[in-house]
């Protein structure tokens, strides 16, 4: 018998009451703690000093885990951090989104809380590691040969498909492997190229699949063993059921009625059909059974009744019958038996059927959505993507070729996720354009190939293994390796531009040391890159008079934070004092240059904080009088100022009406707004955005105002008054004095589902009560912190904050 004392240590908060009268979750001192890993024993551990909405939620999916994990004589466990921080354990910068597993004093794995989180995750997980030298994992047929190879004459195998690790489905199979581990030989895959193997043709419908490899019974090597696969769902009765059912003789004899033949089938609550033999035909019958039993394993039970019997008293038109659960038995008269198949796969087998069917309406409706990237990807699927220009890695060649060389830009992906497959397209092209040796950079000599610039792709259905080591949760990802740094991520648009800017921008190593005033004068008018002006033209500064300056080292970790998306400099010498002489700003400072004849912006760095320092730069680059675009509109939302936007379009007085915005801008009279233009010719949206402001396209060039703080209220600068600086800013002290009527109301509306299935949030509860609505509070968080990871890429939401940039917010976006 099997027994494991596995123990979650929860270091958790004081306001967070984690324990309950009949709850199973154990609460330990720090010194209980400590004798605990003496013990030896397993131990899931998670850290953790404060608690949020979301940090709530995982430990009451972790509680609730405690009493699922102790039928398996599993302990789960906590320990409050803040009272008595234990050396090693209780600090970092992840402390609350870390678990770990441990036996004894021993690490054995690291979990983030997004890995582990509810309870079918948490026990899936750690199941699979404790039973890591018991389940194994496959990849592609050859490795699956070799274990059925090693198991043949020993016990039969049982193969698990997951595509999606921490499911039910994972949690059943390893609860499954758990009890019956040391009978049978259990192995797992994610990947597709087995499915193949397997039988499985339609790759594209990703579902969890089990089968059972009969290789007990095979005595020479050179046999493939013979395999089942379980029809019913994944989940641990049915699989319980099914192993039951791969035990069962495959045919069993009988001298009685059908109504008084007890077998297994009937417990297990299956369908059983028994066939009539006659003396004189007996070996045929045998075989016939055989045949249709084979057929049918794992969903009927197959009985032979020997008529001979005079207990046998079936009359003899009849030489078959059939039984439901819970049913009497009916008979027939069998013609075939490709009648006896189709009668069990075509009527005995419909509630299953029907389940399956239900399935695939479910799935078939979302074909008709009004989501553009899924239209896009299936219009275009037969479509063969040139892939030369990518790099494709596998668990063999990840490491290698990361590490030699300069760059390697790495998109994470999975080929059955729409966003994905249309994004690849994208990432081809910056491969292409990126072929030729383009880019001349002081000091880095970059070409496309060994040693060079290389970018590569990995697919995380095939290998999880690599997503798993490298924390990537969220597709499409991308990352840009450089040898002895940590991996930055790509935090843009998913478009060709932004990230062909980010990977060229990347290749400058930050901050450039300066050692002297020439060089600062250089590096801020942009000769030192002038052939990045068009990626970059805003040139960041750091100045600061000593080394022993603290914040010199936190500029400089800020610097490889915002790699990719601007070019810093660093300046540490006594001169720094003279470069921002008359800005009303002293040491430490941050200077910033948006060109050689554009006055420059100081900004004091208070802290040495590396997030504040993060947070102060990406702030100060945004232009103070933006173009607002598609692409750059996030970043100015969350400034939380309301807007003052010019509309502008191909036939008005464009420039006479921008000039007179900067002007009043540069007046410093609009501290409390954000001036900002649309050009309806380079940014069409913006027509859509007017109408739904004011309910119609009034002249351009249009300057509204747009009052979130206010109920959502628009003002329009009336049409007939000329945009001059001092009439525009009588018309905002009017709108400020409520003399000023609304325009229109941004409406208070909803994106509703486009059909009421596609609700991702409603699915998941209905297959698991509670699981929607248990992460609710993470999604109402304070409009500044949850909304703000919607309007993220989708592969940015997993980024820290010392990593990303400002998101804009989703319930409260003016545009």
């Amino acid at each position: 018998m099997r027994i494991f004392y596995l123990v979650a240590l929860i270091f958790c908060i004081p306001a967070v009451r984690c324990s309950s009268n009949t709850s199973k979750l154990i609460e330990d001192s720090g010194q209980s703690f400590t004798e605990r890993m003496k013990t030896g024993k397993t131990s899931f551990v998670y850290f953790g000093n404060h608690v949020n909405p979301t940090i709530k939620l995982f430990l009451d999916q972790l509680e609730m885990s405690a009493d699922a994990l102790e039928d398996y004589g599993i302990a789960v466990i906590k320990v409050n951090c803040s009272k008595e921080a234990i050396a090693k354990y209780c600090t970092g910068e992840k402390l609350i989104t870390k678990t770990y597993l441990l036996r004894g004093s021993e690490v054995l794995r690291s979990f983030d809380i997004d890995t582990v989180f509810d309870v079918s995750a948490i026990v899936s997980h750690v199941l699979f590691t404790v039973l890591y030298n018991e389940v194994r994992y496959v990849h592609t047929p050859a490795e699956l040969l070799q274990v059925a190879n090693g198991a043949k004459q020993i016990r039969d195998v049982v193969v698990g498909h997951i595509p999606v690790l921490g499911l039910p489905e994972h949690r059943a199979l390893m609860e499954t492997a758990f009890v019956y581990g040391t009978k049978y030989q259990f192995v797992q895959t994610t990947g597709g190229p087995l499915l193949k193997h397997m039988g499985v043709d339609d790759l594209s419908v990703s579902k969890a699949r089990l089968w059972f490899l009969h290789c007990k019974d095979m005595s020479r090597q050179m046999d493939q063993c013979p395999f089942t696969l379980m029809r019913k769902p994944l989940d641990t009765i049915n699989i319980h059921t099914f192993l039951q059912l791969m035990e069962a003789p495959l045919v069993t004899e009988a001298n009685v009625d059908p109504s008084e033949v007890d077998v297994v089938h009937n417990h297990l609550n299956v369908p059983v059909l028994y066939l009539f033999s006659h003396p004189q035909t007996k070996h045929l019958d045998r075989a016939t059974a055989q045949s249709l039993a084979l057929q049918l394993r794992g969903e009927i039970g197959v009985v032979l009744i020997h008529r001979d019997s005079t207990n046998v008293n079936t009359p003899l038109q009849y030489n078959a019958a059939y039984r439901f659960p819970e049913e009497d038995v009916k008979y027939f008269t069998l013609n075939s038996a490709e009648e006896v198949v189709n009668l069990f796969k075509e009527e005995l087998l419909q509630d299953y059927k029907m389940v399956e069917d239900e399935n695939e309406e479910h799935w078939s409706d979302l074909d008709i959505l009004d989501d553009e990237v899924s239209e896009s990807v299936y219009r275009d699927r037969d479509l063969m993507m040139d892939l030369e220009s990518i790099t494709e890695l596998t668990s063999d060649n990840f490491q290698y070729e990361v590490t030699r060389n300069e760059i390697t830009v790495v998109l994470f992906y999975f080929k059955w996720n729409a966003v994905c497959i249309a994004f690849m397209q994208t990432y081809i092209e910056v491969a292409d354009a990126l072929e030729e040796p383009i880019v001349e950079i002081p000091f880095v000599c970059v070409l496309n190939g060994v040693g060079g610039l290389v970018l590569a792709a990995v697919d995380c259905g095939e290998w999880t293994d690599i997503c798993s080591d490298q924390n990537v949760t969220s597709f499409p990802f991308i990352m840009i390796y450089s040898p002895m740094e940590a991996p930055q991520p790509y935090r843009g648009m998913l478009g060709t531009e932004s990230l062909q800017r980010f990977i060229l921008l990347s290749q400058i190593s930050g901050p450039v040391h300066l050692s002297s005033s020439a060089d600062v004068l250089s590096f801020l008018e942009g000769d030192l890159y002038s052939k990045h002006a068009d990626l970059s033209p805003i040139r960041v500064l750091g100045l600061f008079t000593s080394t022993l300056d603290t914040g010199v080292t936190s500029f400089k970790e800020a610097a490889k934070v915002l790699r990719g998306e601007t070019i810093l400099g660093l300046f540490v010498h006594r001169e720094a004092e003279k470069w921002v002489e008359g800005l009303s700003v002293s040491l430490p400072a941050v200077l910033l240059s948006r060109g050689s004849k554009v006055s420059r912006e100081a900004y004091f760095v208070p802290s040495s904080s590396v997030n504040d320092l993060v947070s102060l730069i990406q702030k100060a680059v945004l232009d103070p009088f933006p173009e607002l675009t598609v692409e750059n509109l996030p970043w100015y939302l969350e400034l939380e100022k309301p807007l003052l936007l010019l509309f502008v379009g191909k036939e008005d007085h464009t420039e006479t009406s921008l000039t007179d915005m900067k002007h009043l801008l540069s007046s410093g009279q609009l501290p409390s707004f954000l001036p900002c233009w649309i050009h309806l010719g380079r940014t069409p949206v913006g027509r859509s955005v007017l109408e739904k402001y004011l309910g119609f396209v009034p002249p351009l060039p249009a300057l509204v105002m747009s009052r979130l703080s206010t109920g959502g209220e628009v003002f329009l600068f009336p049409p007939e008054r000329p945009l001059k600086a001092r009439h525009i800013l009588q018309w905002v002290q009017s709108v400020e004095n409520r003399d000023e009527h609304p325009a229109g109301v941004i409406p208070e509306t909803e994106r509703s589902p486009s059909v009421p299935f596609y609700d991702f949030l409603a699915t998941m509860d209905q297959e698991l009560p509670g699981y929607a609505s248990q992460r609710d509070p993470k999604m109402k968080t304070g409009a500044k912190e949850g909304n703000r990871e919607h309007d993220m890429t989708p592969h940015q939401r997993q980024t820290t904050p010392s990593s990303s940039k400002p998101q804009a917010p989703h319930e409260h976006s003016e545009l």
